[in-house]
């Protein structure tokens, strides 16, 4: 049975919010509001344009294209959908270590870490209470049991996740003190120069599409070191009056991604404004038609490639426990191995 729980959110316009819509405005502001149903929510009568100082009498706003003001204050009442508990399923895992403390996986592409509103199936944090029983940690609650850090749906490789809350504490501090390493592979359009570098450049949501995560002052510190792996060729079409210059494509780049801090999207953000975004990956990469002077062959293996290419091939950290330091690393996985051999031979 779902249940819905009032909660009431209060929120100021901030100076580079200005002119947005109220609806766009809320979503960037509650992240688990889809923007639809805020605009439902704004239509129905539930938000309010409150006042500061107490001076001036509280104004319903029931309009969604209201462009609001820097600082004008809302407040707005969400009813919270309340799933039920998520019950254990029979997904396979495939586990390269497991003790009474811990358990480290490799996440496959496809799959949804925890369940979100509206979804309490289908994930991982299914498929640990069917393999784990009652003993995963309970530190971050019934929804999200054993759950020390995330990566993408679409994202493959590695993870940690705690069966006890003494190792969930421990473990949640190594991230918190960026002691815990962590390295990606990622393949990106271009070859960038130079061919080894840190990105220092903080992430915020972006305020004109919720969905991505942007470089932007006020965010959130975050650190990329990343050196180009391999860089790949692929086959070039060539017409009579093209010129050799012009008929190139774009290079594409293995690139080993390794995170000192662990903010969402940070390899696919920091690679985007860096100029590389990953292939496979439309939320951030705008180039109009990179496969243009591919081959067809070429051009074919990439559309079949539908997901980011992204992969965490490599997580060490110091066992909660005994101290000691662990450290696991897995190849690249089989997708991403057919699209470069499809691209170097296409």
């Amino acid at each position: 049975m779902t249940l819905y729980i009032p909660h009431k959110y209060e929120t100021v316009v901030e100076e580079d919010e200005k002119g947005l819509r109220l609806d766009k405005f809320l979503s960037l502001k509650l992240d688990d509001v889809s923007r639809s149903r805020l605009k439902n929510l704004i239509i129905d009568g539930q938000v309010m344009r409150t006042s500061a100082n107490g001076q001036n009498q509280d104004l319903k706003i029931d309009d969604p294209s209201h462009r609001v003001k820097p600082g004008e204050a809302f407040s707005i009442i969400v009813p919270e959908i309340i799933d039920p508990e998520p019950l254990g399923e029979d997904i396979p895992l495939d586990i390269h270590y497991e003790d009474d403390h811990l358990i480290v996986l490799n996440k496959p592409a496809g799959l949804v870490v925890h369940p979100a509103p509206g979804n309490s199936t289908g994930t991982l944090v299914n498929a640990l209470i069917y393999h784990c029983g009652d003993s995963l940690s309970g530190i971050n609650g019934v929804k999200r049991p054993g759950i020390v850090h995330r990566i993408d749906k679409d994202t493959t490789g590695l993870m940690v996740a705690a069966k006890s809350d003494i190792a969930h504490q421990k473990l949640s501090k190594q991230f918190e003190n960026h002691t815990l390493e962590r390295a990606y592979y990622a393949m990106t359009w271009g070859v960038p120069n130079p061919t080894k570098g840190t990105i220092d450049a903080p992430l915020k949501r972006d305020p004109k599409n919720r969905l991505k995560i942007a470089v932007r002052d006020g965010g959130k510190r975050a650190v990329t070191h990343y050196k180009v792996i391999r860089r790949i060729e692929p086959m070039r079409k060539i017409t009579t009056r093209d010129s050799i210059k012009n008929s190139l494509p774009p290079s594409i780049s293995l690139v080993e991604c390794r995170l000192e801090t662990g903010r969402t999207h940070q390899v696919r953000a920091h690679m985007a404004h860096l100029g590389y975004p990953l292939l496979g990956d439309p939320l951030y990469n705008r180039r109009s038609n990179p496969t243009k002077n591919f081959s067809d062959l070429a051009k074919q293996v990439l559309a079949t490639f539908n997901r980011q290419a992204l992969h965490a091939y490599l997580i060490g950290f110091k066992h909660p426990t005994t101290g000691e330091h662990l450290t696991f690393e897995i190849e690249l996985p089989n997708d991403m191995k057919r699209l470069i051999e499809a691209l170097e031979t296409a």
